[in-house]
């Protein structure tokens, strides 16, 4: 998950022209099945920004661990490409020869060993087989092996949580489910709006056995009607209807005040209810960004999984790999 940080950067105004703003980069990490014209346009002019590079300061080395372990698994040596017994390893020849030398490289769940040696040698490694799949993947998908090791790393090695108070969050699933996901979100963020349909498909895939809770971050400086419409889902889960509310306005582009009162109308709220839960609603926004700030959130969307960062692409196959190893290690 790429955090960005507020820098100079070009922004594409509503009327098509070029301007200058401060600017968080997104979480790129988010695939997309539908994308509008508007953002089409958008994306032609920020792709630097989606890759993590316009808007983001230069970082100084901090390498933990992933790059001692990339290097050590593209130094000059013998792979082992034994084929890996109880493992169908199911990659072409040239993405196998990475995977082994990534597997015989890697650091075990389990720590004091590799990853290959984990899986064959320890069979109380129950993540091991897991983190074997989670590597066919990043190969399988061509990610940069720099990448493949950064994800790996926050996956398997760092044991870092943050928790979050959700008492007063709206939320989807039993509140009992072995699977907690926490999501800061802005409702005009281009990321936020395709990261949506594919945690739609996972809360409907594992139902019962996630549950996620809406926390509102939006990015006023560079989504103007953002904060309207957080309070506009604050007053709505007040009055039982954040689902209808928060439908409504991911499938809105515009979320001015006026806006968010004809939704309501829409949905049907009573609206001399609505209107000052909307305007109270704007204390419960501000403290939802205070706890992103203290968590560190930079950027939108950003995803806790059971309390840890969640640092992978916001879709089906690498969601469905995390949850279905902690409900198999869990169990």
């Amino acid at each position: 998950m790429t955090r960005g940080v507020k820098v100079r950067c070009s922004l594409l105004a509503d009327d098509g022209t070029i301007e200058n703003g401060s600017c968080v980069n997104y979480n790129h990490a988010v695939i997309t099945p539908r994308i509008s014209r508007h953002f089409s346009l958008l994306v032609l002019v920020m792709t630097p920004v989606l890759m993590g590079a316009a808007c983001e300061k230069k970082k100084a080395n901090s390498d933990t661990g992933a790059g001692s372990a990339l290097d050590r698994a593209s130094g000059v040596g013998t792979v082992d490409t034994t084929p890996i017994q109880g493992f169908d390893l199911k990659l072409d020849a040239e993405k196998a020869q990475t995977f082994y030398r990534l597997v015989g490289s890697f650091e075990s769940p389990c720590r004091n060993h590799s990853l290959r040696a984990s899986f064959t040698k320890d069979p109380d490694c129950k993540r091991a087989r897991f983190a074997l799949r989670y590597l066919q993947a990043m190969v399988e998908d061509e990610l940069t092996e720099d990448k493949i090791g950064e994800w790996y790393r926050a996956k398997y090695l760092v044991t870092d949580t943050t928790k979050v108070d959700v008492s007063k969050a709206p939320h989807h699933g039993p509140e009992d489910a072995p699977i907690r996901l926490v999501e800061f979100f802005d409702y005009e963020c281009p990321a936020c709006q395709g990261a949506k349909p594919n945690l739609d498909k996972v809360l409907a895939k594992y139902e019962g056995k996630v549950v996620i809770y809406y926390m509102m971050y939006p990015l006023e400086r560079l989504h103007p009607g953002s904060k309207s419409a957080a309070m506009a889902a604050v007053a709505a889960q007040q009055m039982g209807k954040f689902h209808e509310m928060h439908e409504m306005l991911f499938a809105q582009k515009s979320h001015d005040r006026s806006e968010v009162l004809a939704y309501a109308q829409q949905i049907g709220l009573d609206m001399a209810k609505f209107e000052p839960l909307y305007t109270a609603a704007a204390a419960q926004v501000v403290a939802d960004q205070k706890q992103g700030e203290t968590a560190g959130v930079k950027s939108t969307p950003t995803l806790y999984f059971n309390d840890r960062a969640y640092e992978a692409p916001i879709n089906p196959r690498y969601l469905s790999l995390w949850i279905e190893e902690e409900l198999a290690v869990n169990r």
